[in-house]
Formats: structure tokens, sequence, C-alpha cells
């Protein structure tokens, strides 16, 4: 009898490409077992591009809301979907509630939030023995004093040449010459955003080269954007809100090379393999690093970094500020 395995997915863009590496590791273990995914609506482009992923839900709130009485009438529905197990990412009490109104036998989580009782396989993290987020996530897939595999079963989403194909149509692109791809926004907060006139300076060295630049980015990025632009002589393309998460994903694969803060998009262009150059400041590599071989990290190591902060709390944002364009160096 092959497992049924019911995931509660995280709600960032960068988690959930991270979480791909739970899935594989899972069909690793049982090919034939079945891998449901609970997230929220943003996500499902992202998951159609998992192929260990059977189906997906939408997770019926809003991220931030409670909603105990949704939450029990959902889970009331899932009861007769007959899981075995849950696997519950986020660290929250209210994330474990659906698998415990869904009965199902088996919950799985870390700790977080006195969850004992809706998570019946609850787990104290160690984060020396686990230091990477995708280690934490794997390790639940795992029995409690399992190993994991020595060689990480990394994120790689699929797209076709019929889907770049679609997205180059709809907003009028050509690949003709080649592609860097401008990742410059940051949802968790001004302090991971390299200045626009860094990027700015590495696109009008590119397209003097004969490149072209494409900005990507959420519509909450299209003022960055923006800046970019207007320090270029408006000779890049802005892209930021004006595509779907799909065309997102297949216009980056089209690219020659992507850099990037850390973020959402730095993860899908190191899961679409992409040459890629991640840019970090107050976050650090050692938790949450681009998952590529590709992948070339830059950071300045200041006394005061990692901070973890969504701002500067010294005020003067040094860790970007000072990495320099000038280390910016493809291969």
């Amino acid at each position: 009898m092959h497992k049924k395995i019911l995931i509660v997915g995280p709600a960032w863009v960068g988690d959930m490409v991270m979480a791909q590496c739970l899935f594989k590791l899972l069909k690793h273990e049982d090919p034939a077992a079945t891998i449901d995914v609970l997230a929220p609506q943003w996500s499902l482009p992202l998951l159609s591009r998992m192929p260990e992923v059977l189906n997906t839900m939408v997770m019926p709130l809003g991220h931030g809301r409670m909603g105990f009485f949704e939450r029990y009438r959902f889970g009331k529905i899932l009861r007769n979907s007959k899981y075995d197990q849950a696997i519950v990412l986020p660290n929250s009490w209210k994330s474990a509630l659906i698998p415990w109104f869904a009965r199902i036998p088996l919950r799985t989580g870390w700790r977080g939030e006195m969850r004992y009782g809706l998570l019946n396989d609850c787990r104290v993290l160690d984060k020396k023995r686990y230091p990477l987020m995708i280690e934490r996530f794997m390790a639940l897939g795992l029995l409690p004093d399992a190993n994991i595999p020595t060689s990480y079963p990394m994120p790689s989403l699929q797209t076709s040449h019929d889907e770049q194909a679609k997205a180059l149509l709809t907003h009028q692109l050509s690949i003709s010459t080649p592609v860097l791809a401008l990742c410059p926004g940051a949802e968790f907060g001004p302090a991971k955003r390299w200045p626009e006139e860094h990027y700015a300076a590495v696109a009008k060295a590119k397209i003097a080269e004969g490149w072209q630049v494409w900005i990507f980015g959420s519509p909450k990025d299209h003022e960055v954007a923006e800046k970019i632009m207007q320090l270029t002589g408006g000779r890049c393309v802005n892209l930021a809100g004006k595509t779907t998460l799909e065309e997102a994903i297949d216009l980056l694969a089209l690219s020659t090379s992507v850099i990037t803060n850390d973020s959402g998009l730095m993860h899908i262009a190191a899961a679409l393999h992409k040459p890629l150059i991640a840019l970090y400041g107050p976050t650090s590599p050692a938790f949450t690093p681009p998952l590529d071989e590709h992948a070339k990290v830059l950071s300045l190591k200041l006394d005061c970094q990692p901070c973890f902060k969504r701002v500067c709390p010294l005020g003067h944002h040094k860790c970007m500020v000072e990495l320099q364009s000038s280390k910016i160096e493809f291969t």
C-alpha cells in the first residue's frame, strides 16, 4: 500500500520552490506515493511545474488569517480523501488545524507554537543538524532518526518550448540577442534590495555589448524597476507587475544570465538552472542559498551581516550599497 500524503505548503515563493526538495525525496523513497499540496492561490502555477505533485488545493484563507471555522469545514471535506500522512511545513499553530480536522492519522511537523495534539509526530528542530531550510523540509519526510541523503535532490522546474513561445508573443519579446534578467525586488523588505544605481550600471554595460535587459518582479517592484529604466534611458524592458507567474518562469528560462537579490525569483532562476548571480546583504546563503551549481553568491561579509532585518538597523545599508557593480563578473 503506497502512501497518500498531504503537504501543507509555505506562504512564500522561494520557500515553495525549496519545498520541491521534499517532494523529490518523498518520491525517491516511494515512487508510487501520491503527493497533494495545500497552498495559497498564487502558488498553483509554480506547483504545476513540479511533476512530483499530483494535485493542488487552494488554502481557503489568505496569509495571516485564522478563520477557525473555515479551516474546520475544509478539513472535514478532506476526510474523504483518506490521506495517510500530512506534513506541515509552516511552523504556525493554525497551519496544523486542517490536517487535524481532516483526521489524517499521521501529522508531521516541527514543534513551533505549541502544536502538541494537532501534530502527533511533533519533532524538535536541531538547527545545527539541519542548518539549511531545505534540510528542515526534507527531514520531515523521513523517520525522526533517519539521515538526509548526502546528495540532495534539487529543485527543477519544468517549462516547454510552446509555453516560452507564448510568453514571448504575449509580451512582444525576442531572443535574437542575449538576455540579461534583472530581479531587483524583494518581498521581505528594502534591506534585501541591491541599489537601483548598481543594477542600472550593469544593465548599461551589457546593453553596450549588444545584450537586451528584461526586468522582472511583482507589481510591488514596478517602481523600483522604473527607476532602473530611468537610469538606463529606457533601454530595458520593464516586466515587473506585467507577467503572470507562469510567464515569469517561462521568460526567465529563456534568459542568458540572471542577477537577483535573495528573493523568490532567485530560487525560480536557480530551479531553471540559469547562470545566476545572487546578491546577499541582510540574509544568509548559509540558510537559503540558490540551489544550483551554476549560481554564484556575492556578499561582503561585513561584521553586521547577516542581521535578517527588513530595514537596515544601522541606517547605512552598507552590505548592499558597498557591493559595487564592478564585482559582477559573467562567466
